[in-house]
């Protein structure tokens, strides 16, 4: 094999693993889809849209049905606005619930969308009114830690606690 032929086997291998990397890099970044895919938005309002971020993907049934496009904060509500865009292939329901999922205990978050039964079905640029917040994980220990401790003071239900000595004078006075 000659040096030439050697060193073009050499370059297409060096090409093909940059196109490979690059590739990778956009699917870690959610950067594949982006660009001019047909669809319409949505926008979607909630107290905590805990670590939910640009380009995360709103699923359906864990089919991805779109991604999301901006984030914002309401200055009269102090709510979370996401707005999301949502392929043309899939229609959802007046009545849809958007949830704030994680997939797994630390995987990504996403939305989730539950259709409901009505009929009518949800357009360009409107509003899903039924949320579900994100479950704050830190929150939740925080409470059951917290209603641990109010349980652990809290007088027992049948009766008043007994006094501390009162037991073993009783038990002197039965020898």
């Amino acid at each position: 094999m000659s040096r030439a032929t050697l060193d073009l086997w050499v370059g297409i291998f060096v090409t093909i693993g940059i196109a490979a990397i690059l590739f990778l890099a956009l699917k870690v970044g959610n950067l594949a889809s982006v660009g001019s895919t047909p669809g319409y938005h949505l926008q979607a309002a909630f107290d905590n849209i805990g670590g939910l971020k640009l380009r995360a993907p709103v699923k359906a049934a864990g089919v991805v049905v779109g991604r999301v496009e901006q984030i914002r904060l309401d200055p009269q509500t102090y709510q979370a606005v996401v707005s999301m865009k949502i392929d043309r292939g899939f229609q959802f329901t007046k009545d849809t619930i958007a949830s704030i999922l994680t997939s797994g205990l630390l995987g990504e978050v996403y939305i989730g969308l539950d259709s409901g039964g009505d009929t009518k079905m949800l357009a360009d640029g409107d509003r899903i009114t039924k949320t579900q917040s994100a479950i704050v994980l830190e929150k939740l220990i925080g409470q059951f830690l917290f209603d641990k401790a109010a349980a652990g003071t809290a007088p027992t239900a049948g009766g008043p606690a007994p006094q501390p000595g009162a037991g073993s004078a009783a038990a002197g006075a039965a020898k």
